[in-house]
């Protein structure tokens, strides 16, 4: 039930007590003594309860306050009816915690919460198996002082929380983890394990299979171009159709050739992720000779290109692979862009980045296939591919060399208007 009392209801009940008892005191000839008693009474009576309260509120293990009439029976009542909504809030509340824990537990990740401070406050059982943080023993120790790998170091120190972190599981060394952090709430992070050990494993004999297929593959093209190039260079014409049918396997031939040749190139960089081979490149000039080396691709097309190559732009990293990913877009707006074209090539400083870029007037792509691209052996159009003997491989090479020097791929492109294809390096 509601009970409601205003300021001025209760002084017009005390005031009334105040006037009936001076009338009272009036009647036997003692009104200041009445008086006086009524209002001892009234202040004991008030503070016997506000003592009961208070001990109560302090030293009181039930939760039921004490019984009372008037209107501190309406005070202990209305504290019982907040007291009991609280309690009900809190079993909602402890119910939903539960809830959350048990999907957490359900989790085939290793979950942690971290303060904003990366202390740890919570974590799951899968975090005890892959990571070795225990909870609630390990609560409030730092996670880089139970993670204790350079990798993760060095992850924390950036802050750039985008791409994952690869280490090797601290109490499994046969595991390989992938780590993501998130901000998680207000001034929380989560922190994510995932157990990646078979998809590196398939990767790994995936990368293997294609590697020794490519070089098996080698030596039987080299023997049947040799027997072609053997039998077209014979004093015997040939007739007619044997003349088109061996101009058809030294085509195929060669296409495969330059397939299996990007195969192997593919390959070798998905598995030369060691750093140790990098160095200082002089970027300026490597740039300015994959445009002079790609004026042969370009005899047939006779395209215009454009160059504007800033000077004494440096990088580190790895030549071989840098040259194959700038000459890939170079060669890919040569081979897609119709006759007499127009290509732009440039690299500049644009802020704290190395910009190189390659620009063409081509047919351009469409954008739902713009994601696409760098996937292997995709092709927008294979029927153009076949023509042009493209393989799909080009910008999947693009892709992982970038991964080697921490470059990004950026893809601007306008469906009947040309594309422009920019990669960016941060600088040192």
């Amino acid at each position: 039930m509601y009970f409601r009392i205003t300021a001025r209801a209760l002084l017009t009940r005390i005031i009334s007590g105040l006037i009936a008892s001076a009338i009272v005191g009036y009647l036997i000839g003692q009104t200041f003594l009445v008086v006086s008693l009524v209002t001892i009474g009234l202040l004991a009576w008030h503070y016997s309860h506000l003592f009961k309260l208070i001990q109560w509120l302090w030293q009181g293990k039930s939760i039921s306050p004490p019984q009372a009439n008037g209107v501190w029976g309406r005070i202990y009542d209305g504290l019982y009816r907040r007291i009991r909504k609280q309690r009900q809030k809190q079993k909602q509340l402890n119910e939903r915690i539960r809830k959350f824990r048990d999907g957490a537990e359900a989790l085939p990740d290793a979950a942690l919460v971290l303060s904003h401070e990366l202390n740890i406050l919570w974590g799951n059982k899968k975090a005890s198996q892959l990571l070795g943080v225990r909870w609630p023993g390990d609560v409030g120790q730092r996670i880089d002082n139970l993670i204790r790998f350079p990798e993760f170091s060095k992850y924390l120190e950036d802050g750039d929380f985008e791409s994952p972190c690869l280490i090797i599981s601290p109490i499994n060394t046969e595991l390989q983890l992938e780590l993501r952090m998130m901000a998680y709430g207000s001034d929380q992070i989560l922190l994510l394990a995932r157990d990646i050990s078979k998809i590196q494993r398939l990767e790994e004999m995936r990368r293997d299979f294609v590697a020794n297929v490519s070089h098996e593959l080698k030596t039987p093209l080299t023997v049947v171009r040799g027997y072609v190039e053997m039998v077209q260079a014979s004093d015997s014409a040939l007739e007619p159709h044997w003349q088109k049918a061996f101009s058809t396997i030294e085509t195929q031939v060669s296409r495969m050739d330059r397939l299996v040749e990007q195969l192997l190139v593919l390959s070798r960089v998905e598995n030369n992720v060691d750093s140790d081979n990098h160095h200082q490149v002089d970027l300026s000039r490597l740039i300015l000779t994959i445009v002079e080396d790609a004026q042969w691709l370009n005899q047939e097309k006779k395209h215009v290109i454009h160059s504007d190559i800033a000077p004494d732009i440096s990088l580190e990293g790895n030549e071989h692979e840098l040259k194959s990913a700038c000459l890939n877009l170079l060669s890919n707006a040569i081979a897609y862009t119709p006759e007499n074209g127009v290509i732009d090539v440039t690299l500049r400083i644009d802020g704290n980045k190395i910009r190189f870029s390659v620009k063409d007037n081509g047919p351009g792509i469409k954008p739902e296939h713009v994601n696409r691209l760098t996937e292997r052996f995709f092709r927008v159009d294979k029927s153009r591919s076949r023509n042009t003997g493209g393989s799909g491989l080009g910008l999947a090479i693009v892709k992982h060399v970038l991964n080697h020097h921490h470059g990004e791929l950026s893809i601007e492109s306008d469906w009947q208007q040309g594309s422009e294809f920019i990669i960016f390096f941060k600088t040192l």
